[in-house]
């Protein structure tokens, strides 16, 4: 009996763990959960994942999970490539565990082949995913933004 009972303790600790790592998503290499780079605001929408926040030209998302401030939003989806860009929200990280918070040490270890663009983030391309590229912000040698874009995206810079 007792046999038993520490049997199914451990099931049930295993079980936990395997949902918990199931309940968080990654932001990369494709995109982060259901939503995916790539997808027209049709396919987006149909994930019921998303709301749509602004509708000229890009138009502008936010993931339900993760709502953002009233002139912010989460993902832009471009008429032309489809989801061109996804905004890290505090609680994300990369398949690589880099997140908003990580060092920027952690994130030269995880990504070799960082440069830096004009607009001053620190670029790589996506491990798993060559048509995309990563991009982080890093201050005082913390990352304090970062997001995930197809190469190809027509929405900003």
């Amino acid at each position: 009996m007792i046999g038993a009972s520490l049997l199914t303790g451990a099931l049930l600790v295993c079980g936990t763990t395997a949902a918990n790592a199931q309940a968080k998503p990654t932001l990369g290499p494709y995109g982060y959960g259901a939503v995916r780079l790539g997808m027209t605001a049709k396919q987006a929408k149909a994930t019921g994942d998303v709301v749509k926040k602004l509708k000229d030209g890009c138009s502008g998302w936010d993931l339900k999970k993760f709502p953002t401030p009233k002139n912010e939003v989460g993902f832009y989806i471009s008429p032309k490539v489809g989801l061109a860009a996804i905004f890290a929200a505090k609680g994300m990280k990369t398949p690589e565990g880099i997140k908003i918070g990580s060092t920027g040490k952690q994130v030269k270890a995880a990504y070799r082949h960082l440069w830096k663009a004009f607009h001053g983030y620190y670029m790589t391309t996506v491990p798993g995913n060559k048509k995309a590229y990563y991009a982080f912000e890093i201050k005082h040698s913390k990352v304090v933004d970062y997001y995930i874009e197809l190469k190809d995206q027509d929405c900003f810079n």
